[in-house]
């Protein structure tokens, strides 16, 4: 570990405020699996101990959801710290053949769209179907009942255009990213993105061939492959004359931002890093103020915080000031929401049993809210709460991304277009 890292290591005071918002600690009560805990065992790997099998184990129970970063009060940087000692981890652990060949498979295919829309194929099955096997799937390989479970229902491709004109006057010209999973499971995110954007006043710029942000990798700890593909992103927007890029996936957004960080060691790489702005779409949208006009949508919406919108952005006011914004729309806040949903990227593959808690327990909260709609800004997060509905019997609850619903009262579709035709309306 670096100096650098080991300084931060020092930051920690183990005052124990992260505690009680760690998810792992709040299933499982074990110090190990908090964030100071972890930092003790980081510590004690800087200092000599090897990096035994139960030690990984508690880095890998780690959500990274930053939730921790937020409650801090001394500033401690534990997603600098858990991104480095995942990359140790993937370096110096031996996992287990079943466990290793898992991870290969999730890597060979999700940063891939090509590969990803191949993988629907085989998972084209009824909800009812899919609900069937999955007691044979959890026996035979938990993930792969998770993965299975997890998948949405279909949706139409929607092949979007090189370049969206704005409606109006021009404001702004902006570059948008597709992403892997959000351009796969839910193109319909994307349309709704461009078409709010244009009507905001936007140009909107879409690079063939961006592909994959790199995300999942570096929460992962692969980061060769993580900077791989964020060269390629990188790239990509600057062929296509943009330095803001507009991104509708928490995750991505989080990872597209610290750009400059990842590839800091790269000569050349930084500074191009450094030259685009990546920006979520809501935190855009606030920035840029309404111009089209909202119409009504009598609604009401649970707003679900995305843990590296909230947490790693810092972006929490801006979507739910765009949603007040709508005439007659209702906003629900939901209890615990500074709690993972237990998606976190891969995890809800990786800890299929502890990602199903967390689930159920986030469900729970939404239903609570008594909402028509639940509103969630993160692929990953949408299709791991629909999951936990279904499982609970609430199949029914709608879930659409704030954009969507933006989308909804600027073109005057009323709230049957979200909560009447069924989730990812």
């Amino acid at each position: 570990m670096s100096e650098d890292l080991n300084d931060l290591i020092k930051d920690c005071v183990h005052c124990g405020f992260c505690l009680p918002t760690c998810p792992t600690y709040v299933l499982w009560g074990e110090e190990m699996d908090s964030p100071r805990g972890r930092i003790h065992l980081m510590k004690q790997h800087a200092e000599g101990t090897p990096m035994t099998p139960e030690m990984a184990g508690h880095f890998d129970a780690c959500l990274g959801c930053m939730a921790c970063v937020t409650a801090c009060p001394s500033g401690v940087r534990y997603d600098r710290l858990i991104e480095e000692t995942r990359a140790q981890v993937e370096r110096e652990h031996e996992r287990e053949p079943d466990d290793r060949a898992l991870r290969e498979l999730v890597f060979a295919l999700f940063p891939y769209p090509r590969r990803l829309r191949a993988l629907r194929r085989p998972l084209r099955l009824s909800g009812r179907l899919r609900a069937a096997l999955a007691p044979s799937l959890e026996r035979v390989n938990p993930s792969l009942a998770a993965m299975a479970t997890l998948v949405p229902p279909a949706q139409r491709r929607v092949r979007l255009p090189a370049r969206v004109e704005a409606r109006g006057a021009r404001r702004a010209v902006v570059g948008m990213l597709t992403g892997c999973v959000q351009g796969e499971f839910f193109p319909q995110v994307n349309a709704a993105t461009a078409r709010v954007l244009a009507l905001e006043g936007c140009d909107v710029v879409i690079p063939r061939g961006q592909g994959c942000c790199g995300a999942l990798s570096v929460h992962s700890g692969r980061a060769e492959q993580a900077r791989r593909l964020a060269k390629r992103t990188i790239a990509a927007f600057e062929r296509a004359g943009v330095d803001t890029v507009v991104v509708n996936a928490a995750g991505c957004g989080s990872t597209m931002k610290e750009y400059a960080e990842l590839l800091a060691g790269e000569p050349g790489w930084a500074s191009r890093a450094a030259a685009i702005r990546a920006v979520d779409v809501a935190e855009f949208l606030a920035e840029l103020g309404p111009a089209a006009e909202r119409h009504p949508l009598p609604v009401s919406v649970a707003y679900h915080d995305a843990c590296h919108l909230a947490h790693a952005q810092g972006v929490r006011a801006q979507p739910r000031a765009l949603l007040a914004g709508i005439p007659a729309l209702e906003v629900r806040e939901i209890a615990e929401s500074a709690i993972c949903c237990g998606s976190a990227g891969t995890y809800n593959l990786f800890q299929p049993r502890a990602a199903r808690d967390l689930g159920d327990r986030k469900a729970e909260r939404v239903l609570e809210t008594g909402a028509e709609l639940l509103v969630s800004a993160n692929p990953g997060c949408t299709m791991q709460i629909t999951s936990a509905l279904r499982r609970l019997g609430k199949e029914e609850i709608p879930v659409a991304h704030t954009v969507q619903v933006l989308d909804a009262s600027l073109r005057g579709l009323g709230a049957a277009a979200l909560i009447g035709a069924g989730r990812g309306a």
